[in-house]
């Protein structure tokens, strides 16, 4: 593994907790200063431009596919068209997204009813044209961006990611308590990403020498690269359906208040599936090795892959899972108000169904080097439809609840029912035998649970250090708990090694 990888991987995890620890810091700030109707507005606003990103249309994503097969070539002169087209396409698209975007703020009326003033309709409309423009922005500069990747750069990718990630926030709060409000939010937003976008450019046209090649269209590339992209434009919609429609038809049928809570819980949420993505990103190579050699035990060694990541990820899962049933109510009042305490059931709602797919996620990589990918997208395409229907159905009969209740629902038949079937009908994963290795773990949570069970019970937290102490409690309980009844012999022998190999590393350094 060479340097830029290894050192890639680590930053992506320190990435993570500092994205995390910045927003558990930065979010309750945003609500107390704007307050719940502005900060609601703003999650709106905000939900609705991100529906533009579906312009890319899937393209960015097949960037380092196609350089990469020119450059196996050393086909430089391929890479520079390449570049180019991709600088031209971009271009055109991120036009398109800006007039949409203007045209939505223009009309902005229509995704707001009677309850908000003609001020909290000015706002909303500019909050989404400076959001427009930021999508603008980032649509060509985007290519540069995969440029770097391409290099495997990730260091300077990632130091220059945490930057923003650290220096962001400190200038919104900044904007915030000088009574900038939102607005000063998205400018100073908008202003950092075209410095970033500068020094991305930058670093690209001089350091790594980054070069175009402007002429007549390539049309036959351009349709190699639209039909390779349709199916990721597919998943981008879906995600835009499942994660950002519920705030839309809450804003129209309720108010931005219970935007603003639906928005707190969707946060979590985005945080909770963040720790299931950091672990099995890094086991796509290995499931393309397998896929590749095409040996007669195939399956067999993708099952045994599938159990091993499905289980560790498991074991995290439920950690954070459980712990949030027994913590996260006090934890939501205490981070965003007592206005957000439904925020904690909306959650629950959201978590426990997308459990299922975040332990499984290797499945996902196995569908694309089989090539077998499309039954997925196809299906939660469907499902992200019924569930804007069921949705706005059960908005009317439970509000911001019934929300969360459709896409409860939606998420349930298509991750937790069909998606196993087609693993093992389709993919040759023995899934039952997947199922046997997650139930025989139950007997590890028994402890846990009672602990937090009684906690509840007989114990009410004074204040936060109450709070750290009995998270901290519970996490050691857990932890001894699920080395004892939990995990497997080899398991345990794959951990010991690990931390004597880490620890021989850090003695050696």
């Amino acid at each position: 593994m060479n340097k830029q990888i290894k050192y890639g991987i680590i930053l992506q995890y320190v990435q993570m907790g500092l994205s995390i620890i910045v927003n558990l810091i930065y979010t309750p700030i945003m609500i107390r200063v704007l307050g719940d109707s502005e900060y609601g507005i703003y999650s709106l606003a905000a939900s609705i431009i991100s529906y533009l990103n579906l312009f890319t249309l899937g393209f960015g994503a097949s960037y380092i596919r196609f350089y990469s097969k020119y450059k196996v070539n050393n086909d430089n002169e391929s890479i520079k068209k390449l570049n180019a087209l991709y600088i031209s396409v971009f271009f055109i698209l991120g036009l398109v997204a800006l007039t949409a975007g203007l045209i939505l703020a223009s009309n902005v009326g229509v995704f707001f009813n009677d309850t908000y003033s003609e001020n909290d309709l000015g706002l909303a409309k500019i909050l989404m044209t400076f959001l427009s423009v930021n999508l603008f922005i980032s649509f060509p500069t985007s290519v540069f961006t995969s440029y770097i990747t391409s290099q495997e750069k990730f260091i300077f990718q990632k130091i220059v990611n945490m930057g923003k990630t650290i220096i962001s926030p400190c200038l919104c709060i900044g904007a915030l308590f000088l009574g900038y409000g939102s607005i000063g939010m998205v400018v100073i937003t908008t202003v950092l990403s075209i410095l970033i976008d500068i020094v991305n450019v930058l670093f690209c046209i001089f350091k790594l020498k980054m070069r175009f090649k402007f002429g007549r269209p390539d049309w036959l590339l351009l349709k190699d690269i639209a039909v390779f992209s349709v199916f990721i434009a597919l998943n981008q919609i879906i995600d835009q359906i499942n994660w950002q429609t519920d705030k839309i038809i809450l804003g129209k049928m309720i108010n931005a208040t219970a935007v603003a809570v639906y928005a707190v819980a969707a946060n979590i949420n985005t945080m909770y599936i963040s720790f299931s993505t950091a672990v099995s990103s890094v086991f796509a190579p290995r499931v393309n090795r397998i896929v590749m050699q095409n040996e007669p035990d195939m399956d067999e060694k993708l099952t045994a892959l599938f159990i091993k990541v499905g289980r560790l990820q498991f074991f995290i899962m439920m950690l954070v899972l459980t712990g949030f049933i027994f913590f996260g109510k006090y934890f939501i009042i205490r981070w965003a108000g007592e206005t957000y305490s439904d925020a904690y059931y909306i959650v629950l709602l959201l978590i426990c169904p997308v459990t299922v797919p975040l332990i499984q996620n290797v499945g996902i990589d196995i569908q694309r080097a089989k090539n077998k990918h499309k039954f997925r997208s196809l299906i939660y395409f469907i499902m992200a439809l019924i569930n804007v229907g069921i949705s706005i159905w059960f908005c009317t009969l439970w509000g911001v609840i019934g929300v969360a209740v459709g896409t409860t629902l939606s998420l349930v038949i298509a991750n937790v029912i069909i998606m196993n079937i087609y693993y093992h009908k389709q993919l040759g994963i023995d899934i039952i035998k997947f199922w046997k290795n997650i139930i025989i773990t139950v007997p590890a949570f028994i402890i846990p649970i009672i602990f937090g069970v009684l906690l509840l019970k007989f114990y009410t937290f004074r204040n936060l250090i109450d709070f750290g102490v009995f998270v901290l409690l519970y996490t050691i309980v857990y932890v001894l708990s699920i080395w004892f009844l939990g995990l497997k012999k080899e398991e345990k022998q794959t951990l010991i090694r690990k931390r004597k190999r880490l620890g021989n590393e850090n003695g050696n350094g």
